[in-house]
């Protein structure tokens, strides 16, 4: 049994759906129902459950607005995954927690490595990077994984916007200097049961993995697939203007360079995510899919 907490979030989502295509077993608990954060919370979850790997895919991941609520932001990243850790280790039950490019500075050149020394430049950022030290004190048998720039057919996210844009604007404005790799859901949770069956399979693999999109590509470029996509379908082609961001100010600070090597992960789980095009244009495809049923 697999319990997936912060289930009702476009990864959480996601994560259910293979599920019940692959006939696995897992349940899912939104936030509302198991605030990582409340030990009595996640205890009687684990006595309810008795999962035998736990995931979770929850997280504050309001960039811009966790400047003004760090506290939010701390509850949800840092003490959450703390909590968690622990009960996790109480119970001997492994852990697989979701996290972010945002630990990352963006100032170097090249892909990001497991290795490399961070160094995050906002709230977001920092309290997820305590997160993950967190769970590496409290807790060996854990597999962090970091990624970027997720989006999907579920919940709130930049290729949602970049749809909802290309429907009410004849001209959309991107940032083009910040780089980083987009990364479906569908793909990270296909890496997730990937984890998964490894450590099925009694595999001891535990430690921080970078996974995401193949190649990477800028916010523009990114905006520019997605607009290019849903012409097809929409009819709409509006202009898609790079710009800088110094022209799209933002409370917090983003890296210029996002960018992560997943060669550690697909050397070790034997999966690698989809070419972000390939991916993008699949995501698109779903979505209006859905809206023309």
């Amino acid at each position: 049994m697999i319990l997936v907490l912060g289930s009702n979030g476009q990864l959480g989502r996601e994560l259910l759906g293979l599920s019940r295509i692959a006939g696995l077993a897992m349940a899912g608990l939104p936030r509302q129902e198991a605030d990582i954060a409340d030990a009595e919370a996640v205890a009687r979850a684990l006595d309810a459950h008795r999962p035998t790997l736990v995931v979770n895919a929850g997280a504050y991941t309001k960039v811009d607005l966790a400047e003004q609520e760090p506290d939010k932001a701390w509850h949800a990243n840092a003490l959450g995954p703390e909590v968690l850790a622990k009960a996790c280790a109480a119970a001997g039950i492994p852990l697989v927690h979701v996290s972010t490019d945002y630990v990352f500075d963006g100032t170097k050149d090249g892909a990001y490595r497991e290795d490399d020394p961070i160094a995050p430049l906002g709230v977001y950022g920092r309290s997820k990077a305590a997160g993950e030290a967190a769970i590496r004190a409290h807790l060996p048998a854990h597999v962090i994984l970091r990624t970027s720039w997720v989006y999907g057919v579920h919940g709130a996210n930049f290729l949602k916007t970049m749809l909802r844009l290309a429907a009410e604007r004849d001209e959309l404005r991107v940032v083009a200097d910040q780089r980083g790799c987009p990364t479906s859901t569908l793909d990270l949770a296909r890496a997730i049961l990937a984890v998964a069956g490894h450590l099925r399979q009694g595999g001891t693999a535990h430690g921080t993995y970078h996974f995401a999109g193949q190649e990477a590509t800028t916010w523009h470029g990114f905006a520019a697939r997605i607009v290019e996509g849903q012409a097809a379908v929409t009819g709409r082609s509006p202009t898609v203007t790079p710009i800088r961001t110094e022209h799209y100010p933002t409370p917090a600070r983003r890296p210029a360079n996002s960018e992560l090597d997943s060669g550690l992960f697909a050397r070790t789980f034997g999966f690698t995510a989809r070419p972000w095009q390939e991916a993008t244009d699949d995501a698109v495809a779903r979505l209006a899919m859905q809206a023309a049923a």
